[in-house]
């Protein structure tokens, strides 16, 4: 399994938020691509970037966001994966030509279902994955504020169905809050729609970690925000916990 620190970024800094709510921010660095590189130096294998001003569709920081998602991958040599207010073909086109390995799709795939298979012809499934953002069960989007009217295990079968293999997927309740992770729910997505997952949202401890990577072959990937950032445990423990 593999472990994904996330870099969470707003107006050019490095923050993590509560439950995904744009007023229960907390900063933890002005510098992400020195994050970035420390991850890179203690072993991380990918990078889980989100732009969250765009997801917010937050125009205010977005020139100093993009600064910092480009310093990212100028800085580092692993690959790094970036999901956040990539509403159109232009948005994914410019974030690969920064020389990000592959984007992570949320609103653009539920509002724009009938183009994925498009997107994945253009660029490829490989720099394809869908985000799937879950609350209470139902899809969620624009930087989880609006509620869609699709369930995250319909939807899993729609986008695997037009040629996705993989998504992020995110209990939002949990997420930011260290309360644990969901792993039924992504097990139970995994199981109704043959989707590999990368699991998000929760994560508090080293048995978090180690209750993932006993999920099941399609549980690929689990994202560590907070727990991280805070010291609950570093990135070397976590990458022990996850063999």
């Amino acid at each position: 399994m593999i472990i994904f620190p996330a870099i969470d970024i707003r107006r050019g800094n490095c923050v993590r938020l509560l439950h995904g709510d744009p007023n229960k921010e907390t900063v933890y660095s002005d510098d992400p691509a020195e994050v970035a590189a420390a991850y890179q130096e203690q072993g991380a294998q990918w990078l889980h970037v989100v732009n969250l001003d765009g997801a917010f569709d937050d125009p205010s920081g977005d020139t100093a966001t993009d600064d910092a998602i480009q310093a990212i991958v100028d800085r580092v040599d692993i690959p790094v994966q970036v999901g956040g207010g990539l509403r159109t073909f232009a948005d994914i086109e410019y974030v690969l030509n920064m020389g990000v390995s592959r984007v992570v799709l949320g609103t653009f795939a539920v509002e724009r279902l009938r183009q994925l298979p498009d997107v994945l012809g253009w660029f490829g499934p490989e720099q394809i994955i869908v985000g799937i953002d879950a609350r209470d069960g139902m899809v969620a989007t624009h930087g989880w504020q609006q509620t869609a009217d699709v369930t995250a295990i319909n939807f899993g079968k729609e986008i695997q169905a037009m040629g996705v293999t993989t998504v992020v997927h995110t209990d939002i309740s949990r997420d930011g809050a260290l309360t644990g992770i969901n792993l039924a729910a992504s097990q139970q997505l995994a199981e109704e729609t043959g989707l590999n997952i990368i699991l998000s949202g929760g994560v508090a401890t080293l048995d978090d970690v180690r209750q993932a990577a006993s999920g099941g072959d399609k549980i690929e990937g689990l994202i560590i925000g907070r727990a991280l950032y805070t010291g609950a445990f570093t990135l070397p423990e976590a990458l022990e916990a996850a063999k």
